[in-house]
This record gives C-alpha cells, structure tokens and sequence, in this order.
C-alpha cells in the first residue's frame, strides 16, 4: 500500500483510515510499535493529527497505549477472538436475515457471483485470494441488507481479529468447510428465508468458533 498520506490526507480521520489498513493488512503486525515521530515523518502530518487517530483506533480495540513504552498494535488471544465471533454471530444472523427481506435481484446476482469466484479460487488454490473473496462477499451481504447499525458493529469487531480469520483460511480443508457455510448464506438470502438465512449465518459463525478453538488456531 502507498506509504504516504500526505498529499490527500491532512486530517485525523484520513490517517486513522490509513492505519486501520496498515493494520489489518499485516502491515503492521500485532505487538508493533507505533512510534508517532516515524508516523509524522512517514505520513507528512502533525503530531497531534497522529495522536488523535491513534487515540480513536485504541478506542475500536485496534491499537493499546503501554505505560512508557507508547502505541502498539494490540494483540488479540484466541479466546478473545471467539468472544468475539460469538457476537459477530447474533449480528451477522441479522444481517442475513435483513439481506434476505431487502436484497434486490441484481444484489443476490452479485452474491451468486461472489460465491462462484470463491469456489474458483479453492479449486485453483488461491487461498490468499479466497481470504480477500470472503470479505468482499460479507460486505455484499451487509449492503444489501441495509441495516448499517449492525453493519458497523460487524466492522469494528471484525477489524481485530482479522489476522485470526486469515489463518484460518490457510489451514488446510477450512477453506472448504467455510465455503459450503457461505454458499448456505447466500442461497437462503436468494431464497428470501430470513430464518433460514439467520440460521445459515450462526451454523457458519459457529463453524469458525470451533476452528478457532482448535489447536493450533
């Protein structure tokens, strides 16, 4: 990604943009130090804009402050990564059950496309890709369901255990198993069941659970 903000970027929430990206990318990896003077060298913005953005990416649970040490990305456990998912799933089964009352047909056209671009890149090996693919598909379905409260809350969870969820894309058959639990998704949205889509939206956060409490997650 560009390593520089300056040219578009002079405020706060440009920058927390631009480190919320960094983080969430791998760019900058749990535990890093986030020292504000290399920030305000490498981004050509004050000291107070860097410390502003910081201070509103601790409070999304992105980022701590260490007593004398500074900023550093925050390191999530395992276990709070499934406290995590197990809020994600009450909200994203209701997103799926709004997405299956409100999706338009060119939406769940999108969805079925979405899912077909998944099944390739398993087929083909590409998990990096396929990784990228899920997120894509997720964002389909909170669009669609047009309930943006739910929608942010998913955001700002998902944002910390990102790195948790690439893992898991890696391991060997999860893949599979996480792709036959969208597909589920995304035809019961197609089929505009709300129950059904909520039920396939938890059966599938709940897979995730399991797997992130296995050994080795």
């Amino acid at each position: 990604m560009e390593s520089t903000v300056s040219s578009e970027a002079t405020g706060r929430p440009a920058v927390q943009v631009w480190l919320r990206e960094a983080i969430t990318s791998g760019e900058f990896v749990p535990g890093q130090r986030l020292i504000e003077a290399d920030l305000v060298s490498l981004l050509g913005v004050s000291r107070n804009v860097v410390r502003l953005a910081l201070d509103a990416l601790v409070a999304d649970g992105l980022v701590e402050r260490i007593p004398n040490r500074g900023a550093r990305v925050r390191r999530v456990s395992t276990a709070e990564a499934v406290a995590i998912t197990e809020c994600r799933m009450a909200l994203e089964g209701l997103i799926a059950a709004k997405a299956a009352q409100h999706a338009t047909d060119a939406e769940i056209a999108e969805l079925h496309a979405g899912v077909r671009r998944m099944r390739e890149a398993v087929r083909a090996g590409e998990l990096v890709r396929y990784s990228a693919l899920i997120h894509e598909l997720h964002q389909l379905i909170r669009q669609a369901a047009r309930q943006p409260t739910a929608a942010a809350l998913i955001e700002r969870l998902q944002a910390q255990i990102v790195r948790h969820q690439f893992r898991l894309s890696l391991r060997p058959g999860r893949p599979q198993v996480s792709l036959a639990g969208l597909t589920a998704v995304v035809s019961a949205i197609a089929a505009r069941d709300p129950e059904a889509a909520e039920m396939a939206a938890r059966t599938h956060l709940s897979s995730v659970i399991t797997a992130l409490s296995e050994k080795g997650a």
